[in-house]
């Protein structure tokens, strides 16, 4: 459960997002902030909690099977993980009016593409209690971070958050290229 739940507080990339959630939360005092991130926080665990629950029979609804949907999480994580590690350098054009709700804190910045689709996967993978558990641990820890995001912002400057958020995408890449692997030989072992 722990290695789950450390891969999907990876993917969630609560140090990435310090940047962005402090941009968007920029006009809030420091309570309405924690109130905004802990909604937005609950959101974002409740899909992924559906992600686990109810992917895997739309999953077979729909005819795919589990090598598509690792490869397809491989490619989407690959991509997440490419963009933390070389990150593009346009800001948000301006900032919000009013508290954000559901987009973009929530999703995707929380429960993105690449964290939906490793909920669906662990789900088929493993016990969905197991999963659970771990989406429940990764998002409090996410939601931890982003509650102090302009704490943490402020102790580690622009250029740690920086170095953190590089150092996350570099294991990304990595676990993104061995769910590629697995897929391919899934799907070759689908063949013989």
């Amino acid at each position: 459960m722990i290695s789950v739940a450390l891969l999907l507080f990876l993917i969630m990339d609560p140090f990435g997002n310090l940047v962005i959630v402090n941009t968007l939360l920029a006009e809030l005092s420091p309570r309405e902030r924690v109130k905004v991130v802990l909604r937005e926080g609950a959101i974002a665990t409740g899909i992924l909690l559906c992600a686990c629950f109810f992917g895997g029979t739309l999953l077979t609804t729909l005819g795919l099977a589990e090598h598509s949907l690792r490869l397809a999480g491989g490619i989407v994580l690959f991509l997440i993980a490419l963009g933390m590690l070389f990150p593009s350098h346009k800001m948000l054009d301006e900032p919000a009016v009013e508290a954000p709700l559901v987009v973009p804190i929530a999703m995707p910045l929380i429960a993105g593409p690449s964290a939906i689709s490793m909920a669906v996967l662990f789900a088929e993978k493993f016990s969905i209690t197991l999963v659970a558990g771990a989406i429940l641990v990764a998002a409090a820890g996410t939601v931890f971070l982003l509650a102090l995001s302009a704490q943490i912002f402020q102790l580690l400057g622009r250029r740690g958050t920086m170095a953190m958020e590089r150092l996350m995408g570099m294991l990304l890449i990595m676990l993104s290229v061995q769910l590629i692997l697995d897929g391919i030989e899934a799907f070759m072992n689908s063949r013989l």
